[in-house]
């Protein structure tokens, strides 16, 4: 299948094409002929999604659940849409967010804060609104039923505090959203992946960041299933490298945190730094070009919830 990528237990990576291939995944969750979709990407994203329901064999009607880690758009933002093409299907989401799905305004104008309303409407569109009587609250420790497969809900603030991960219990794996990072396979070396915070604003708290990340590691999953991009397993080995990386975002913050005006661009400028040691230690071998283009937004969206954690802290 174009796209879309088989991992076992009935777990796909659909690609949603989010600003090119392999950034940003929605994974569907196939158990006794029903479905549960994790995250949605944009608008434009059903598409994918509903050629890989084709030809996995569901219908539109088998999506029991579309489960939202957390309502920043690139993982939400096609929700109203994809609840209208699957009847059946309750939206899951952090009670923190559920209001902003059935009244979607607020929600785009805070993105439009960050990236400018040309950019926003261009990546993301018309948010449609969702209906309140199909929203479950997903509350820490909700189980959800998949044809008796058991999803369980882990509230997981860190990178935002309407952030939730999905543990599901057949394959022992999370769902995890931003919480455990991002993790794109065009940095794969012979199969090892590299791992990165994200820092995106408004809501970044790194001591919550780690905690969360610690708890899903008690857990010792088999896998974890990030949006930004896929499967990745070696979980200690990752986890360790969040832990010191979120420690060096808040070095690089705290360097800079009376710098004025420039204070974002000093910040910029230290992670792009630090995105070069860590390409240097994990062997990249993609271009320096290419690896640059491919983490832009990403960088300059942890520079900007850096400077935004400098102000918010002790608050």
């Amino acid at each position: 299948m174009q796209g879309v990528r088989a991992f076992g237990h009935g777990i796909y990576a659909v690609d949603s094409a989010y600003t090119g291939p392999g950034v940003a995944a929605i994974h569907l969750i196939e158990h006794g002929g029903r479905a549960a979709l994790v995250d949605t990407g944009n608008n434009a994203a059903l598409h994918h999604v509903e050629q890989a329901l084709k030809e996995t064999g569901l219908a539109p009607e088998a999506v029991d659940y579309v489960l939202l880690t957390h309502i920043h758009l690139d993982h939400a933002g096609g929700a109203g849409a994809f609840m209208q093409a699957f009847p059946n299907a309750k939206l899951v989401v952090h009670p923190r967010g559920a209001r902003h799905m059935v009244e979607p305004s607020k929600l785009f104008a805070g993105v439009s804060a960050v990236y400018g309303p040309e950019r926003a409407k261009a990546l993301y569109g018309e948010l449609i609104p969702v209906p309140a009587d199909r929203v479950i609250e997903a509350t820490e420790g909700l189980e959800l039923s998949l044809a008796g497969r058991v999803i369980r809900v882990f509230d997981t603030p860190g990178h935002a505090r309407h952030h939730v991960c999905y543990f599901d219990t057949v394959s022992r794996s999370f769902f995890t959203g931003d919480t455990f990072g991002l993790s794109y396979r065009q940095l794969d070396v012979d199969g090892r992946p590299s791992i990165f915070p994200t820092t995106t604003p408004v809501q970044f708290e790194p001591d919550a960041m780690h905690a969360s990340i610690a708890r899903m590691e008690a857990e010792q999953p088999a896998a974890m299933y990030l949006t930004h991009y896929a499967q990745v397993t070696d979980v200690p080995r990752l986890a360790a490298d969040l832990h010191r990386l979120i420690d060096a975002h808040v070095a690089i913050a705290e360097r800079h945190a009376a710098a004025g005006d420039v204070r974002t661009a000093l910040i910029e400028r230290d992670v792009w730094a630090l995105v070069g040691e860590e390409a240097q230690r994990q062997g990249w071998t993609l271009p320096e070009t290419e690896w640059r283009a491919l983490l832009a937004l990403d960088v300059e969206l942890n520079a900007q919830g850096l400077d935004v954690w400098l102000d918010a802290r002790g608050k």
